[in-house]
C-alpha cells in the first residue's frame, strides 16, 4: 500500500516517520543570547516539521527551516549576517538532495532576503551546482525572490562587532574561544518518502576579506546528503571544515557502519587533532538515527523525530532543543 497517513509513509508495510534536525551554529554564545537562540532553533524545527508532517519533501522542509533562521536576527545568516572588512554583507548557502545528490549553492550573495531560497533555485532551475553573487542575484530576480535593502541585514550588534574587531585572526580566536558571536545555521531532514536533504546558510565571519568563500555553500564541507549514507550540516571555523571535508567525512563514517552520533564525534575529533579546528554538526541517516555533536562550548539545536540510539522510540509530537549536545529540553507541539 502506498500513500501518507498522518505524515507517515506507508510502503510495503514499512512506516517512515519524518525527522528534522536544525542548528543555529557552533560557537561560544554569551549568556544573554542562549535563550533567544534556543527559541529560534525550536521554532525553525517546528516550521520544517510542518512541511514533513503534511507529506512534503525533505528539500522543502530544510529550506523552510533555514529560511526561518535567516529571518531571525539572532543568527549569522540572512538578517544578522556579519560584516566583512569593508563593512558589507556577503551571504552563502547550499541545499543538497540525497536521492540524486544534486546540489544548489550561492556564493557572496547580496540583497536577497533568504539566500537559502536562492540556493534552492540553483538546485531546481539550473544545470549547475554553484553560482557566484552576480549570477545568483540575477537568477533570484528572474524568479522574483524577495529583496531587502543592505541595511535590513545589519543588526546594531553586528555593526558594533565590526567596529571593534578589525583583525580577522583576532575574530577567529574570540569567536571560538571566548563568549562571543553566532554562526552558520543549518538543517537536515528525512521525509516520508525515505529521502534525505541538507541545507546550510551563513553570513560569514566578522572582518573577513571581501570575496572570502565559506565552507557553507560547498558540498562535502558545509553540507552533504546521500540516501546511501546520511544528510549532514556543519558549522564552525570554515577553513578547518574545508580542510577535512567535514560533512563528507561524517557521511563516509556512516557508510562504514557508524551511527550518526559516533560518526560525527569521530569526524570532529579528527578535525581538532589534524587542523586544530572546532565546530559542530547535525546529521540524520535513512533509518532516522540522528547526530548532534560539537567541540565548541555551545551549539544551539532542535529536533523533531529521530533516534539518538536504537533503543529510543521516536516521537513526532515533541520538539527537543538546547544549547549543547547534553542539555536538551522537550516540549509537546
Amino acid at each position: 500500500m502506498n500513500g501518507t497517513v498522518n505524515g507517515t509513509n506507508v510502503t510495503n508495510g514499512t512506516n517512515i516517520l519524518p525527522v528534522i534536525v536544525v542548528h543555529g551554529g557552533a560557537c561560544n554564545i554569551p549568556q544573554h543570547k542562549i535563550k533567544p537562540s534556543e527559541e529560534g532553533v525550536k521554532q525553525a524545527a517546528i516550521v520544517g516539521h510542518k512541511v514533513l508532517a503534511a507529506g512534503g519533501n525533505c528539500v522543502d522542509a530544510v529550506t523552510a527551516a533555514v529560511a526561518c533562521l535567516e529571518d531571525n536576527p539572532w543568527f549569522d545568516a540572512g538578517r544578522g549576517s556579519d560584516l566583512n572588512a569593508d563593512g558589507e554583507v556577503e551571504m552563502h548557502a547550499m541545499v543538497m538532495r540525497g536521492d540524486t545528490c544534486d546540489i544548489g549553492g550561492v556564493v557572496s550573495l547580496k540583497l536577497i532576503k533568504n539566500p537559502i531560497e536562492a540556493a534552492k533555485l540553483v538546485l531546481y532551475e539550473s544545470h549547475h551546482c554553484l553560482l557566484d553573487g552576480p549570477a545568483s542575484l540575477k537568477m533570484a530576480r528572474e524568479h522574483n525572490l524577495a529583496e531587502e535593502s543592505p541595511e535590513y541585514f545589519v543588526t546594531e550588534e553586528c555593526r558594533e562587532n565590526w567596529k571593534n574587531k578589525s583583525a580577522y585572526k583576532n575574530v577567529i580566536k574570540d569567536f571560538f574561544s571566548s563568549e562571543d558571536g553566532h554562526d552558520t545555521v543549518g538543517a537536515v531532514a528525512l521525509d516520508v518518502h525515505g529521502n534525505l536533504a541538507c541545507a546550510t546558510s551563513t553570513g560569514g565571519i566578522a572582518s573577513q576579506l571581501p570575496g572570502r568563500v565559506s565552507d557553507s555553500p560547498l558540498s562535502g564541507c558545509g553540507g552533504f546528503a546521500d540516501n546511501e549514507s546520511a544528510a549532514v550540516s556543519t558549522t564552525g571555523h570554515g577553513e578547518s571544515i574545508m580542510k577535512v571535508n567535514l560533512a563528507r567525512l561524517i557521511a563516509m563514517h556512516v557508510e562504514h557502519g557508524l551511527s550518526p552520533t559516533a560518526a560525527t564525534t569521530k569526524a570532529l575529533n579528527h578535525m581538532r587533532r589534524r587542523v586544530t579546528g572546532n565546530g559542530g554538526a547535525i546529521s540524520v541517516d535513512a533509518r532516522g538515527r540522528i547526530g548532534v555533536q560539537h567541540s565548541t562550548n555551545h551549539m544551539t539545536w532542535a529536533r523533531i523525530g529521530g533516534m539518538r540510539n536504537d533503543d529510543e522510540t521516536p516521537s513526532n509530537n515533541v520538539v527537543e532543543y538546547g544549547s549543547n549536545q547534553t542539555n536538551g529540553r522537550q516540549e509537546k507541539i
